[in-house]
């Protein structure tokens, strides 16, 4: 019996008590009223739903699917549409239930006109929990403002393989990363009354060869130690009311079917009482591509044993195939009613089981300038100076060629979750609804003394060279050129990258490496810019023969282009780092830093796995020394220690360091990794200024899943060092762990807490 079971109000208990069968699973599906021909989900054409919107209603409905964000719709003029369906919900079914609202809002709210903040894999590059908190509420505003109860997002999957389409999505390659700005972002958004959904549980990141929905060959060890932390974080830590299931298989066993997952270590283990939604289609997945259930009837019955409590984004499964096995007796309605009960629990909690909808909004502001401040903010906070041989800050050039199919290009700023990207695209005309400058265009503006050539040279896919000429004419006639280079988000095939968009090369797409190869050849100093959604291994670019500097944006969002420009411009100092190893090719693996000794560079082996740049890389236009970390002795298993180090600001302007505090496990009972992140803080300093960083470590950091199966904090020698990398001790110490095996427990703090003393 799990902790929903027992702890439901009296209300939602009678309810249950007085629902017939069919009201029981109309509660457990989404209606996707817009749904048409767009491919905004996974095979959504194949699996659309042929019942009619009323018949599906007429015992009422558990959530309304995408009412914003499927096709470009007015806000207002929807949010009327809204209220009056919510009204005859509670007006025309017999208990009364209204209809919860799901959207996308993993970038923003998924919605025409709304604001586009930076994509996930930028947030982990400002490494700014308290900034990402701060848009979740934004965002969160903006949807309880619509009606709309529950976002799906974020997406904790821990990033194992760039080739994968999704990486844009996510936040890092480190768990704690992950954990700590995903739960930053369940804090911000749940504080407006909005439920965060945590996608994708679990292990859906660590696909084969990384491609979508692949066979997922993760032993429980890398499940527990790399996977699961970021999600525990989030129910824990972040009391996070809603979990989506990942598509994976793990082992052979599909996780929408596997209560070991959804409920033995969600519900038993962490205490998680909120609801468990199928990723879409999910359920029916379990028969048509799994292939381990006979039908749909069976699937829903897997699904729900497992402790999937609601379908999405429609009633294919839970509706008729369930319903029909309820009543032969081959699924026990109990368990209807064990999920019933937490999909009300959930309804009473967002206040809807009291709500009259009277009065829908007249006005909205979706991206007002509260949302472009926090915007340009993460935006520049996010962007990551790779390489620099003094060219930039630019020097007010006369001539500045910008080059390159991202340089004039709104798209190439937005992930594949934008709606400009996710719904769009498949409404060519449809005006973009907000503001949203291009590099080039901010460039001009940030430049406005400066001549500004703008060539296209290369499409971001295809292998059309007829623009290669022209671009090369503008480089030699400037002094500076800036070539945007990288990806265009899509969803299966459509673009570069995004879900269903996984490659086998880390190359840049098309020919645009020949392009800025040929660009760099004209021996005008160019200043390369990424974006894209994943890192590419563009080491050739980084050598003394390549690019002057090079700077990597992960898809900034809609002040994004501004925000570049600010930096290479001097406006803004650089102060991203990189959450994610930037690859030397597609085959030198492991992609993560996380990895034991035989996973790096070995006398053993003639293949080479180091990175191109080590995760936590960003240069800056300052510099800045670390010196003096100091730790006590020892620490006992299961305790805390205080690591304390001075940072100060050695260069000739004011700037942000990230001060990144490492550790690695000399000898353990397994294998560790030979570094690992403890803990981070941005510090602000001016020149010559230093501060005192210090760290509050529980020593539950350094926990891994032991011999036995369980999570331990185990005695021994213990190597901590800050440095500009995981790659790079700057300065270094050590402590032992002293005492017993601390067997690691739910009390135990996961956090690491850090003070600037200036």
């Amino acid at each position: 019996m799990t902790l929903t079971d027992i702890s439901v109000s009296t209300r939602v208990s009678d309810l249950v008590a007085r629902m017939t069968l069919d009201e029981k699973l109309a509660q457990l599906v989404g209606f996707w009223v817009d749904q048409g021909d767009e491919v905004v989900a996974p095979m959504a054409g194949e699996m659309a739903s042929s019942t009619a919107y009323t018949d599906a209603t007429a015992h009422g409905l558990g959530q309304l699917t995408r009412v914003y964000g499927t096709r470009p719709v007015d806000p207002i003029e929807r949010a009327a549409w809204l209220w009056d369906e919510q009204r005859r919900l509670v007006r025309d079914t017999r208990l009364g239930i209204p209809a919860l609202v799901h959207e996308e809002c993993l970038t923003g709210l998924a919605a025409w006109q709304a604001a586009t903040f930076p994509t996930p894999l930028a947030w982990g590059a400002a490494f700014d929990p308290d900034l990402v908190e701060e848009m979740g509420a934004l965002i969160g505003e903006s949807m309880r403002e619509l009606g709309i109860h529950q976002g799906l997002a974020p997406v904790l999957d821990v990033i194992r393989d760039p080739r994968w389409g999704r990486v844009d999505e996510c936040i890092a390659e480190d768990p704690y990363v992950v954990g700590v700005i995903g739960t930053a972002y369940v804090r911000g958004l749940q504080s407006t009354g909005v439920h965060a959904t945590l996608k994708h549980f679990v292990g859906y990141s660590g696909s084969q060869a990384g491609r979508n929905h692949a066979p997922v060959h993760a032993g429980p060890r890398e499940i527990a130690d790399v996977f699961l932390p970021p999600f525990e974080m989030a129910v824990r830590d972040g009391g996070v009311r809603s979990v989506m299931n990942s598509y994976a298989e793990i082992d052979g066993m599909p996780v929408a079917a596997t209560p070991a997952y959804l409920t033995d270590i969600l519900r038993d283990t962490w205490g998680f009482d909120g609801t468990v939604v199928s990723d879409y289609f999910s359920v029916a997945f379990l028969h048509t591509m799994h292939a381990v259930a006979h039908d749909r009837g069976e699937a829903a019955q897997l699904a729900l044993e497992a402790g999937i409590d609601v379908e999405l984004p429609t009633g294919d499964a839970y509706v008729g195939p369930l319903a029909e096995r309820v009543r032969a007796g081959l699924v026990d309605e109990t368990l209807v009613d064990r999920a019933v009960r937490r999909v009300l629990t959930q309804k009473e909690e967002l206040g809807l089981l009291d709500e009259t909808f009277e009065t829908p909004p007249t006005a909205v502001d979706l991206d007002s300038p509260r949302h472009r401040a926090v915007a340009r903010r993460l935006a520049e906070e996010s962007v990551v100076l790779l390489t620099n041989d003094g060219v930039l800050p630019l020097a007010a050039p006369r001539r500045v060629a910008v080059i390159g199919p991202n340089a004039d290009s709104a798209e190439a700023l937005m992930g594949c979750y934008s709606f400009a990207n996710h719904v769009l695209a498949h409404h060519p005309g449809v005006p973009m609804g907000f503001d949203i400058p291009t590099l080039a265009a901010s460039v001009a503006a940030a430049l406005p003394d400066t001549d500004v050539a703008v060539v296209r040279g290369c499409e971001a896919e295809g292998d059309d060279r007829s623009g290669f000429a022209e671009a090369e004419d503008a480089a030699r006639a400037a002094d500076v050129a800036i070539v945007a280079v990288g990806d265009r988000a899509g969803l299966f095939g459509r673009g570069t990258v995004g879900e269903g968009n996984d490659v086998d090369s880390l190359e840049l797409p098309g020919v645009q490496r020949e392009l800025v190869e040929r660009l760099i050849a004209t021996g005008t100093p160019v200043v390369l810019v990424v974006l894209s959604g994943r890192p590419y291994a563009i080491d050739w670019a980084l050598s003394g023969d390549g690019a002057a500097a090079a700077v990597q944006s992960f898809f900034p969002g809609e002040e994004g282009g501004a925000a570049i420009a600010a930096v290479l411009i001097g406006a803004v100092s650089p102060s991203g780092h990189l959450p994610v190893s930037l690859p030397r090719s597609s085959g030198a693996q492991p992609y993560s830093y996380l990895h034991p000794t035989l996973g790096g560079p070995t006398e053993i082996t003639s293949a080479d796995s180091t990175p191109a740049l080590p995760f936590g890389h960003g240069l800056s236009y300052t510099t800045f020394e670390h010196e003096g970390l100091t730790v006590a002795s020892a620490v006992s298993a299961g305790g805390a220690f205080t690591a304390t180090v001075r940072v100060r600001n050695t260069g000739p302007r004011r700037g942000t360091d990230l001060v990144q505090l490492y550790a690695r496990d000399v000898h353990a009972s397994v294998t560790r990794p030979v570094a690992q992140l403890l803990g981070f803080a941005r510090v602000e300093l001016d020149t010559g200024a230093e501060a005192t960083v210090s760290f509050d470590v529980p020593t539950t950091r350094l926990a891994f899943t032991g011999r036995d199966g369980a999570r331990i904090v185990e005695p021994g020698a213990i190597e901590v060092w800050v440095g500009p990398s995981c790659a790079e001790r700057e300065t270094e110490t050590a402590i032992d762990i002293v005492g017993e095996v601390h067997r690691v427990t739910a009390s135990d703090r996961r956090i690491v807490e850090a003070t600037v003393d200036r």
